[in-house]
């Protein structure tokens, strides 16, 4: 299987801007993260490295295939290393904790850098409706496995 196009250039992986769109696929395409089980394990899995101070996530979704993620790293952190963290506590957990025995990810992820507010916008908004464009909602807002959902949800108690 063909490695995803990186869209950062490797000079600025460690640039004072630290805010990245990033996607990873599960092997082969498979869908890994359609149960509500395997969701909610890697949706754990990011709150946890964010409750570490580990990287900042600022939005996400979590499709039945791949996952999209923004979120901003430290200074002593690459956008390469926090995926690395991402999809390793993930496949740990999947494996040791319900038994899957097969590969979970694709190798390598794609990113592109959230550079200013209009960038940042634009990435949220593809996230926000990637689940209404692959048919698995109606409306922006009703996906269970996003952030901006759990966040209302969240909000409402």
């Amino acid at each position: 299987m063909a490695r995803p196009v990186r869209n950062a250039p490797q000079e600025n992986a460690l640039s004072s801007s630290r805010t990245f769109f990033a996607t990873t696929k599960t092997h082969a395409g498979r869908r890994l993260l359609q149960s509500e089980r395997n969701a909610a394990l890697l949706i754990d899995v990011l709150r946890s490295y964010m409750a570490a101070g580990k990287f900042k996530v600022h939005d996400f979704v979590v499709m039945p295939d791949h996952v999209h993620v923004l979120l901003s790293v430290r200074d002593d952190m690459t956008i390469e290393k926090a995926m690395q963290l991402i999809k390793g506590r993930f496949s740990y957990r999947l494996k040791h904790e319900c038994g899957y025995l097969g590969e979970v990810w694709q190798v390598g992820f794609s990113e592109s850098r959230a550079d200013d507010a209009a960038s940042f916008e634009r990435h949220q908004r593809y996230i926000a409706q990637n689940p209404v464009k692959a048919g698995l909602v109606e409306r922006v807002g009703e996906y269970s496995y996003c952030y901006g959902y759990l966040a209302e949800k969240k909000r409402r108690g």
